[in-house]
């Protein structure tokens, strides 16, 4: 009786969360805004300050994943870090819960990629539930090597694309290529463009984007009904997209 009850004692029990109650968990119960954190780097007998930015983005994604496991939260590592999603947060369903984990300098805006263009656009025709992952984001304020949480949000990636004035949609584009999709400033009033309003309205700018960029033009003949027939195969869902 002793032994089966140390055992039951032992056994953890893992909360599943969507990425909207890891991120309600995460804001208004661990209250992670305005908290900071220092970076410092130790070999042998020295110890330094890191006064950069470059490794802040990994750090805090570390971070999470560490503190996701200290809180008993379900979850599953991506194996290869250059692969899309960072973490999966349904390990019985690895079509949901899809999690990315995107930082930024506040005082600098946004100017992480949402995707690389032309493997976000190939992917789709294939694994259409991806347009519904969610994107973790942290915005921080760095003095010397102390981190500020300025704040953080969830969302998806319609509500963080936008228009532009050379594309239908936001991309990072040198000498008439593009490379990825960009982020709109979504928390500014002020801001020029707007994110879009739904997936179906991203999807649309998508789509359109490909037939004004000469590298996709001829071939986008039908991407985007077979964007909708893979995703209704998925999901079960019909998109309309005008």
């Amino acid at each position: 009786m002793k032994i089966e009850y140390l055992c039951k004692l032992s056994i953890k029990v893992f909360m599943k969360l969507t990425a909207q109650e890891l991120y309600h968990k995460l804001v208004y119960e661990y209250k992670i805004i305005g908290e900071k954190a220092v970076i410092n780097f130790s070999l042998k007998d020295l110890t330094i300050s890191v006064e950069t930015k470059d490794t802040v983005g990994n750090l805090l994604q570390e971070w999470l994943k560490a503190w996701m496991k200290k809180e008993n939260i379900e979850f599953e590592e991506n194996v290869n870090s250059q692969v899309f999603p960072d973490f999966y947060l349904n390990k019985g369903n690895l079509k949901k819960g899809l999690l990315e984990v995107k930082s930024f300098d506040w005082d600098r805006g946004p100017g992480f990629d949402l995707a690389n263009f032309d493997s976000y656009c190939n992917s789709l025709l294939e694994n259409t539930y991806r347009i519904d992952s969610d994107y973790l984001i942290f915005a921080y304020q760095m003095s010397g090597s102390v981190i500020t949480i300025k704040d953080v949000w969830v969302k998806k990636i319609w509500e963080l694309a936008c228009p532009s004035g050379t594309y239908p949609i936001k991309v990072q584009e040198k000498k008439n290529v593009i490379y990825n999709l960009r982020p709109s400033t979504w928390y500014s009033e002020r801001t020029k463009f707007k994110p879009f309003a739904s997936k179906e309205e991203f999807l649309a700018a998508l789509n359109e984007t490909r037939y004004k960029y000469p590298q996709t033009r001829h071939a986008n003949g039908h991407w985007l009904q077979k964007v909708l027939k893979n995703y209704h195969e998925h999901t079960g869902v019909l998109l309309t997209v005008e």
